[in-house]
């Protein structure tokens, strides 16, 4: 029989949680509400703070018995959660826009914005030949198929004058992406920042042998990771999806003040994790994509709509669609915090 131990460490938690209060265990049981979560990826520094704040109680605090399960890339989740599967998510938002704009039926939103950069890459060896992204034409890239660097390829192929269909893609899944560019089985690969460096240095690839196209510093100014849900959902549950958010941000904070404090969280649930690696996984997710001036200044909440539509469009027209998907549609800032209770930084004196 296998033993799960998140459910062994989140009873054992409960059951001191219901002592302290001086309930009984299934009498605290009956008052949380089950969510299934599916995360974006594996189990990563970057995926951290949702283990932490998992193991400190914040989502048992907002009556929630919060079930996360490893993701196998973004563009799965709008599916399936659309399919029934979870009632939330995390994710890039930006497969989600085509997404929802091929099936608007679906109503899949997104109520909170984590990244407001986004991490999407195009990675190949320094010593390739492949200097810019037009030198991508005739090449094969490595990813898997709902890879979210892979699903907007063409919005960043549209912006640099790449001609997408000479660029031949390789699925693979998502454990052998790095070994194909470090094995030289593929030009490149796509993915995240966050995963793809320090995965190729693992691997042996050092930075300085590695050519890093960021879709950001090539006019593809998108957000990122984001909570997604279905409207009818959120319609339906609002005080969950609020706590579901407002432990998130706890649990962001803190990874944030405390790294050391989210990769030991990582390590407790995922016992091969390699710390050094994933440790620095998640302070380049923070310099790269958390720590803007405008989450400085506003927090996570602080979220500019014009420019969630100038994505939207961006992303409609490189899939070859109407643009016709609005921001309003795509993006519930409601359900967030607000205020102080979004910011994830020191307030600056």
């Amino acid at each position: 029989m296998r033993i799960d131990r998140r459910r062994v460490l989140a009873g054992a938690a409960g059951l001191t949680a219901a002592s302290g209060l001086g309930l009984s265990a299934p009498a605290l049981a009956q008052s949380q509400t089950r969510v299934r979560f599916m995360m974006d990826w594996a189990w990563q520094g970057p995926q951290s703070f949702v283990l932490l704040a998992l193991q400190k109680g914040y989502f048992r605090e907002e009556g929630i018995d919060f079930q996360p399960d490893r993701g196998r890339g973004s563009g799965a989740v709008p599916v399936e959660i659309a399919g029934g599967n979870y009632p939330m998510g995390f994710a890039d938002i930006n497969p989600t826009i085509r997404f929802v704009s091929e099936r608007p039926e679906t109503g899949i939103q997104a109520v909170g914005v984590f990244a407001h950069n986004n991490a999407l890459v195009v990675v190949v060896r320094a010593d390739s030949g492949i200097n810019t992204p037009k030198d991508l034409e005739g090449k094969t890239l490595a990813a898997p198929e709902v890879d979210a660097g892979r699903q907007l390829f063409p919005a960043f192929a549209k912006v640099n004058n790449i001609d997408a269909s000479k660029v031949n893609f390789l699925s693979v899944t998502a454990d052998l992406r790095e070994p194909m560019l470090f094995q030289r089985r593929a030009d490149g690969i796509t993915g995240f920042i966050t995963s793809t460096g320090p995965s190729l240095e693992r691997l042996g690839m050092s930075q300085a042998q590695q050519r890093n196209f960021r879709y950001r510093d090539f006019g593809v100014p998108f957000y990122s990771s984001s909570v997604l849900t279905s409207k009818a959902y959120a319609d339906q549950n609002p005080a969950v999806v609020r706590g579901v958010l407002k432990a998130m941000v706890r649990g962001y904070r803190d990874a944030i003040a405390n790294p050391d404090e989210a990769i030991a969280a990582l390590a407790r649930h995922e016992q091969l994790t390699d710390v050094p690696t994933e440790r620095g996984r998640w302070l380049l997710t923070i310099a790269e994509l958390i720590d803007t001036p405008a989450v400085r200044a506003q927090g996570l909440a602080g979220i500019d709509m014009a420019r969630m539509q100038r994505s939207i469009v961006m992303v409609e027209e490189a899939f070859g669609r109407t643009p016709r998907l609005q921001a309003a549609d795509l993006y519930r800032g409601e359900f967030m915090p607000q205020g102080a209770e979004s910011r994830v930084f020191p307030v600056s004196s």
